[in-house]
This record gives C-alpha cells, structure tokens and sequence, in this order.
C-alpha cells in the first residue's frame, strides 16, 4: 500500500509465525471448540511511565499493514505442522485464515493517555486472537519513539534535529521504524537512507571521523569532501582537534567558494560541546563564515538538548537516547478482551483490572486547551470529540495512508492544545484527567454481578479501579 505516493516493499517481518506461541495453542483450543464468535479486543497502556506527561500514537499504518496481509506461507504451515500439537486439519484451516474485521483507532499523531484505547478490533476470536502480539509489537514500539521524540521538539522546538539512531537500535526493523515515528513527531528528518526511500523522509548524511583518518590532511579531507558534495558540505571537525578542525575550515571556505561552493555545516561529536560550540562560533565569524551552521551529536538526550539552548547551534544528531527510548525503554501495552459473542467482558486481576465494553474516548477541549478525557460506552452519549474512528472494515483500509506531512500536523495542532504543564520535561503536578463514564462504571457492575454475584460488584464500586 502507498502512503504519501511512496510505495512499500514487502518485508519478511509480516509473517504469521512472528507471534507468541501460544496465539496459536489458544487458535487451536478455539478451533476444536468452535469458538468463532465476534470478539472485541482494544489495545492500551496501563500507565504513563515516569516523566511521560502524555504519549502520541504511532504506528497504525504497520498495523494496517500487517492485517491486510496476514497469511501463512506453505514453509511456515510445513514447520507448524511439524510440531507438537497441531494436527493436519488445523494447519489446512489456518491456510484459508485471513483477517476480515473491522479496526477502530486513534488517527497517527494524536496525544493519548493511561487507559484509553488506542486501537480496537472487532473479529471474529481467532482472528482478532492472533494478531495480539504483532499489533502491540507495532503499535507499542512506534508510540514510544514518537512520545520520545517529541520530547527533543519540545526541548529545541527551532533547531534542526534528525534521527542518528539506526546503528543503536535493537535491530535493524526498530531503527527504521524509529525514523518514522520520529518523523512523524516533528524530526526534521533521518539519517537512514531506507526511511528516505520507502517514507520520503528527508535523509541527512555527512562524514565519519574515519573519512578524515584516511587523509594524511584533515584540511585536504574537507576539500575533497565538499567537492564531493558541494550542494551539502558538512564537515565533521573533532576528529583531532575541534577549534583546529574550525580554523582549518576558514581557511579552506575562501577557495572552495571561488569553486561556487559553500560549506553547509560544521559537526561537533565529542567533547563539552557547550564550549567548543561557543569557540567554533567565534572562530567562524572571525574569519568570514558567518553563514556555517553549527550541528552536535553525541550521546544527546532532550535534557542535554534544553541546557544547549543558549548556546549557538543549529541542530542536533540524536542516536541512541531516541531508539531505544534510553530513560523509558517501554510502555506497559497491552490488548485485552472486552466483549465475546455480544457479552462485555473484563479481567479482574490484581493491578491489572479492565473495564468491559466497547469504549471510546470523547475529548473537550476548553478555551484550545486539552480539559478532560472521559472513557466512555462506543454508544454512550456524551460530549466531546470522539477520539477513535474506523479505519478498516471487513480487513480493509477505508482510506489509504495520510501523508506524513498531514500527520506531523497533526501533532503540530495536538501540541498547541496541550496545557503548558504538560509539555514540561519533568512530571506534571498532577496527571492529565482521564475519567470513566458512569455508563462504564455501571457496565463494569453488570458484568460483575453477572459472573460473581452482588458482593464482587459492590465491593469493586467502592474500592475497585482497572489498571
């Protein structure tokens, strides 16, 4: 499928055994059982990690995509039918399966919260079943790199900032699906050239301390290279020495533009970079380069971005604090079963309690300011914007993808509603108001004294609350 007009390639990670064991000994325990009534599962996070005031949704558009082509390839029925447990009509049966539901969700881009559904499917069980692990595998690892970058935004919201993470990432997969959540979430772009050709997200690129070690001259390196690329010379000047590197970029600049080039950028990648920032400036405006900016990377998390704030540079490399998300490394997801053949249902583990039924997010703003969320009945009348809306009915998309532009202004409209405590680094005062309904709460009772009696629904509507 195309999004923005770029086309996708297929990929080896869609496949149906990229899933948990036991998605598939639960298929085969419905199966026998003729469990294939519609079921209604929604995907959440518990609760905001520590210093995550809110957290923006990424990633439907892998999600969509898995769905729409799940299938098992005859190599991966061979091995299932090679294992314990899984007799012949089964593996015929799982050759035929197919996704055919229908996927409500929160549009790409918009700020969520603890609690509320990010993604709904309604499926028949087994369907709905197996695509638990991969669609929390998707959607969580994307949201956490969206909500992780638009910390950086928020920290530098005018410097120029693109994701140097792919080598750090835990598998090549997760680097590039952190360059497009980071896109997404106001990155200017990335380094990772796959990102540019399948998303056409700006790709950034410019020198390894290695392409100056293979030059008996540091200043020779930085000729050829900007002759290599005279329409984006950036040069990378801390291989020996930082304030050296800048003057030897003075005194080449003069010559390199009477060849009608001009040096883009200096890079900075070690060191207190506050300091040589200061220095490099200086040094380039004393000797006629005002217009070289200055870029940094190095092991930079949005704190260190903010305390750069005063200081003259113009963008920053982030690597490895983005994409593995290096204070919050995950997001307690999870995707739980609400409804089964027209019942609500709901779990009542300790600590980890849901609240039954198809549900809905209904938003007010006040003033252009984020005020409540309710967790509503999908049917409850209530006020508000109705966060989820239907992206795909019957196992199809109702509309191709948005462009990533459209998303990223999405984000830019979701910040602008955000109360100004909320866009801090550090936790807000108190959280982001995100109240169940009383229709959610009389459901919960219902569902309660259905199965357990009088007794567990008056004691949960006096201390009970799902987590």
């Amino acid at each position: 499928m195309a999004e923005g007009g770029v086309i996708r390639t297929p990929s080896r990670g869609r496949s149906a055994l990229l899933t948990d064991l036991y998605q598939l000994t639960m298929l085969k325990a419905y199966w026998e059982h003729g469990l294939h009534e519609t079921a209604v599962f929604e995907l959440f996070v518990r609760r905001l990690p520590p210093n995550r005031n809110f957290l923006l949704a990424a990633g439907l558009a892998h999600a969509l995509d898995y769905l729409e082509g799940l299938r098992f390839q005859p190599d991966e029925l061979e091995w299932l039918g090679g294992q314990p447990g899984f007799p012949p009509a089964f593996v015929d049966w799982l050759a035929d399966l197919r996704f055919t539901g229908d996927v409500d969700a929160m549009p790409e881009g918009t700020v969520f919260f603890a609690e509320e559904p990010l993604l709904r499917v309604t499926a028949p069980l087994p369907q709905a079943q197996l695509v638990e692990t991969r669609l929390i595998s998707l959607l969580n690892y994307s949201s956490l790199i969206a909500s992780k970058a638009i910390r950086f935004t928020l920290a530098a919201p005018t410097a120029r900032l693109v994701d140097f993470g792919l080598r750090r990432a835990h598998g090549s997969e997760a680097g590039l699906l952190a360059a497009r959540a980071a896109y997404l979430a106001g990155f200017d772009g990335t380094a990772t050239a796959l990102a540019g050709q399948r998303w056409g997200i700006p790709t950034f690129g410019t020198m390894g301390h290695s392409f100056v070690q293979a030059h008996d001259s540091e200043a020779e390196a930085f000729v050829r290279f900007a002759r290599a690329h005279p329409e984006n010379a950036v040069l990378l000047i801390d291989t020996y020495d930082t304030e050296a590197g800048a003057s030897k970029v003075v005194e080449i600049a003069a010559g390199l533009r009477a060849e009608g080039i001009e040096i883009g950028a200096v890079r900075l990648d070690s060191g207190d970079l506050a300091a040589h920032a200061r220095r490099v400036r200086r040094i380039l405006d004393e000797g006629g380069c005002p217009g070289v900016r200055i870029f940094t990377s190095g092991s930079l998390d949005e704190h260190g971005v903010a305390r750069l704030a005063d200081v003259p540079v113009d963008g920053f490399g982030i690597g490895t604090a983005l994409t593995v998300s290096a204070d919050e490394p995950a997001l307690d997801s999870v995707y739980k079963l609400q409804e089964y053949a027209g019942q609500p249902r709901r779990k009542r583990s300790e600590g980890k309690a849901t609240w039954p039924g198809r549900k809905q997010v209904f938003r007010t703003c006040e003033h252009g300011r984020l005020a409540r969320d309710v967790l509503g009945l999908e049917d409850e009348a209530l006020s508000g914007e109705a966060m989820l809306v239907p992206v795909a009915r019957a196992g199809v998309r109702l509309r191709s993808d948005p462009p990533l532009e459209e998303i990223r202004e999405r984000v830019r409209a979701s910040l602008e509603t955000l109360p100004a405590e909320l866009r801090g680094l550090e936790s807000a005062p108190a959280p982001f108001p995100v109240e169940p309904s009383p229709g959610v709460r009389e459901l919960t009772r219902e569902v309660d004294h259905r199965s357990c009696g009088d007794d567990v629904g008056e004691g949960f509507a006096a201390t009970g609350t799902p987590g």
